[in-house]
């Protein structure tokens, strides 16, 4: 088991800009105030068992029901091309805000806004190219990550403002699209 710095800080950023835990702070602002009370310590480990287990139980789970890794990976890179649209353009497509109940930590939070469809497909897309550990790694970087800003969502709020995370969004935005196209790139043989 070697661990890859240069995969560890890729898949780092992949799943930085699919989670977009910063974009999604409006969103747990919402939540938040809805719900009174938003679980942190939760809804991150939740998110976090969730993807940990798609990593290494996903390809099974797809062997199942008759797909490939590389069919799955394909169709990650449509999803993730999405997602990056959403993000440039400023659309919702995926992100439910949905009224918040005593569950809020973990649905919508947990799953499906932390760990959803982008973030499972990503991983699996991911799992063609890098190794499982560097990937896990990513994942805790990122859940650490994602806990420190639902701990800290009105501070980040304020010190960024509105300009601030409309910046960042835009910037993971492009960032998901280049991957999106080079994961589809590398799953078609194009």
């Amino acid at each position: 088991m070697e661990f890859n710095i240069s995969q560890i800080l890729t898949t780092s950023m992949v799943l930085f800009a699919v989670i977009d835990i910063l974009g999604s702070i409006p969103i747990i602002i919402e939540l938040r105030r809805k719900a009174g009370h938003i679980e942190s310590e939760k809804a991150t480990l939740v998110a976090t068992v969730l993807m940990i287990i798609f990593l290494f139980a996903g390809e099974g789970l797809l062997k199942i029901i008759g797909l490939d890794v590389a069919s799955f990976a394909i169709a990650g890179s449509l999803v993730i091309f999405a997602l990056a649209m959403e993000m440039v353009l400023g659309l919702t497509l995926f992100k439910d805000k949905e009224e918040a109940h005593e569950t809020v930590s973990i649905v919508p939070l947990a799953f499906p806004i932390i760990a959803g469809a982008g973030t499972m497909t990503t991983l699996l897309s991911l799992k063609t190219e890098y190794t499982s550990q560097n990937i896990l790694v990513g994942i805790i970087i990122n859940m650490i990550f994602v806990y420190f800003v639902l701990k800290n969502t009105n501070r980040l709020e304020r010190l960024l403002g509105k300009t601030g995370l409309n910046i960042l969004r835009k910037a993971f935005g492009i960032i998901l699209l280049a991957i999106a196209i080079k994961l589809f790139r590398n799953n078609t043989g194009l």
